[in-house]
């Protein structure tokens, strides 16, 4: 039982891993329009406000920067912006979106107050820049950026493809960025994407959120919930036919173990010994059978479990329950396996079984 609840566990966390990878509980928020048709803002406390959503785990942000191109050199005509956009950007970004670096690093909270920059896979091939370090400069607006690190590229935030990223202090000092964000990405537990999804909006821009976007929770969140549910009556359903074949083996081996032992049992009662004794030594053996049964096989099941997914390069996942449920279940079982022959043999008569061959 546990071998296999603990496989179909393992497997269950992989595909949730690998669900999570589509960003299942990721949603963003973005300026809208007003009524006029003009391009809204939101709050510069739109961040602190949405991180204060109780079911958030993660925020994150990153914020357009105006009027500033990025260039490979300062020979290139200002119209010519090849499409990459700078922006301000929180140092737990990558985190939150699940990016990654490529060559480089990150900015972090020292990195981010000086002219360094990172840039996404697609700004970086169309800078003809290969690799990140203290000799590749590019030129945004009128300073200067080191390229402190290349992105791979952004599943869940093809945005950042195309831009320049940079800290939060940074733009701000060098490039006269008003702190505005533009983008929050936000992490939910998956249960409560929905709830988050209905006031995020209002949150973010309480004075107006019918000028605030935010997007629809990934088509992946309800293959997640749909696979759990499965999973769950699987192994609900693996556990119960594991626990009834235990149960059943358990039976069987009482049952030839009072046929066997026949003699033992008129010896015993001629003796002097009551059936209420014999009834008691069957069973007490019926569950210390179960018991260690019980406990040896969580053992072997969870090094089953452990190699099984360690060949599959999943992560071990073996419920607890699985392992209490199973050996307490196993010792139940157990006993109401060794009843009927716990009662069968104190019913022989000491003449009967002594008479057996």
């Amino acid at each position: 039982m546990v071998a296999v609840v603990g496989i179909s566990s393992s497997s269950r966390a992989e595909l949730d891993e690998q669900l999570d990878a589509l960003g299942t509980n990721l949603l963003t928020v973005t300026p809208g329009t007003r009524l006029t048709g003009e391009q809204a803002q939101l709050p510069l406390t739109a961040e602190a406000m949405v991180r204060r959503i109780a079911p958030v785990r993660a925020e994150s942000a990153i914020g357009k920067v105006d009027d500033a191109s990025v260039y490979r050199t300062d020979k290139i005509p200002d119209v010519q912006t090849n499409g990459i956009i700078p922006y301000a950007a929180r140092t737990n970004l990558l985190d939150t979106i699940g990016a990654t670096v490529r060559s480089g690093k990150w900015i972090d909270a020292a990195t981010g107050s000086f002219p360094a920059t990172v840039l996404g896979a697609a700004a970086a091939e169309r800078l003809g820049i290969t690799k990140a370090g203290p000799d590749t400069q590019v030129l945004i607006g009128n300073t200067w950026f080191t390229v402190l690190g290349i992105l791979e590229p952004a599943a869940l935030a093809p945005e950042l493809d195309s831009a320049a990223l940079m800290g939060w202090p940074a733009a701000s000092g060098k490039l006269a960025f008003d702190g505005h964000p533009t983008t929050i990405y936000t992490r939910s537990d998956d249960a409560q994407v929905g709830a988050v999804r209905s006031v995020l909006g209002a949150t973010a821009n309480p004075e107006a959120p019918n000028e605030v976007e935010v997007s629809r929770p990934s088509d992946a969140l309800a293959a997640k919930q749909a696979a759990g549910q499965a999973f769950t009556g699987l192994l609900l359903g693996l556990g119960a036919v594991a626990l009834l074949v235990g149960g059943v083996g358990v039976a069987n081996i009482m049952v030839i173990s009072v046929l066997e032992r026949r003699a033992e049992i008129g010896l015993r009662r001629s003796l002097g010994a009551t059936r209420g004794q014999i009834r008691t030594q069957f069973l007490t053996e019926s569950l210390l059978l179960s018991t260690l049964g019980g406990i040896g096989g969580a053992l072997i099941g969870s090094a089953v479990t452990a190699a099984y997914a360690s060949y599959q390069n999943w992560l071990t996942v073996i419920p607890v329950w699985a392992l209490a449920g199973g050996v307490t279940a196993t010792l139940v079982i157990g006993g109401l396996a060794g009843l009927y022959p716990a009662i069968r043999a104190s019913r022989l008569s000491p003449t009967e079984a002594l008479a057996t061959p």
